[in-house]
């Protein structure tokens, strides 16, 4: 299942399931759920076969992020070995919708790309061990990690970097992780404007989301809905020669195999 978030010209927002085939929305509301964290909570990954939904053309609806209110998000940094060696480091926010615009702050000067590959946690835990770890993974996601360089380097705080309003694009689905035979071997790109400036393959990842689910969960109990980002490939504008900074008016597009692509305008403050 594809799982959305969408809303109809009254504006509400509700949990849905993408038909590719249809090109339709079916409401999972229909069933009681109030948004898309309910259905992760429920384990639901296909809509219920006795319910009847209402369902409506890709055309007449708009996308939101996939799920709006994620208790946490965890981003992973340096996790692709040839963004790291890219880096020059040894190896180790704001959520917005499909189509909605990265809006440029004006006090940084250095805004950067990062397209990732996250995944959804479906069902919570404590310790959780590398054996169990992907079973209580509900599902895949694209997200461009936007950071500002400037602000990054500023300060030990690197989250600042990412936290201003805008600069977490996600979606524009969670795939439910029985359509993902092999999540370590999906090919990920970031293009602006039609030219490809990241292009890897998520069996670059250092760590794997079984190691990384078992590093968060020693440390805190995982949630339902919880998010967790795990890095860019090479080819980010920090590590390029001059550096590439993000400029309004140029479109980005992110792109994981079996995921769809993320696409969003970029604009002034």
């Amino acid at each position: 299942m594809k799982l959305v978030s969408f809303s109809l010209p009254d504006g509400r927002i509700r949990p849905g399931s993408l038909l590719e085939g249809t090109n339709l929305v079916i409401d999972l509301s229909a069933a009681g759920y109030a948004d898309t964290l309910a259905v992760i909570v429920a384990g639901v990954t296909e809509p219920d076969p006795g319910i009847t939904y209402p369902s409506f053309p890709r055309n007449k609806i708009r996308l939101h992020a996939p799920i709006l209110n994620p208790p946490r998000i965890f981003a992973i940094g340096l996790n692709y070995k040839d963004h790291a060696i890219e880096s020059g480091m040894a190896i180790p926010t704001t959520i917005t919708g499909p189509g909605d615009p990265i809006i440029l702050p004006v006090n940084s000067t250095q805004p950067d790309y990062e397209a990732e590959f996250a995944f959804v946690i479906g069902r919570g835990g404590y310790r959780i061990s590398a054996d169990e770890a992907m079973r209580h993974v509900y599902g895949y996601t694209n997200i461009n990690d936007v950071s500002a360089r400037d602000v990054q380097f500023a300060s030990t705080q690197w989250s600042l970097s990412k936290c201003f309003p805008t600069f977490c694009p996600m979606g524009p689905a969670i795939v439910t992780a029985d359509e993902i035979p092999d999540p370590h071997n999906l090919k990920i790109s970031l293009s602006i404007d039609g030219e490809q400036l990241q292009n890897s393959n998520t069996r670059e990842l250092v760590f794997k989301i079984p190691e990384l689910i078992q590093y968060l969960s020693s440390i805190t109990p995982l949630l339902p809905g919880d998010i967790v980002s795990t890095g860019t490939p090479p080819g980010v504008g920090l590590g390029r020669t001059p550096k590439r900074w993000l400029k309004p008016g140029e479109t980005v597009t992110v792109t994981v195999e079996g995921l769809g692509s993320l696409t969003n305008p970029v604009i002034a403050e």
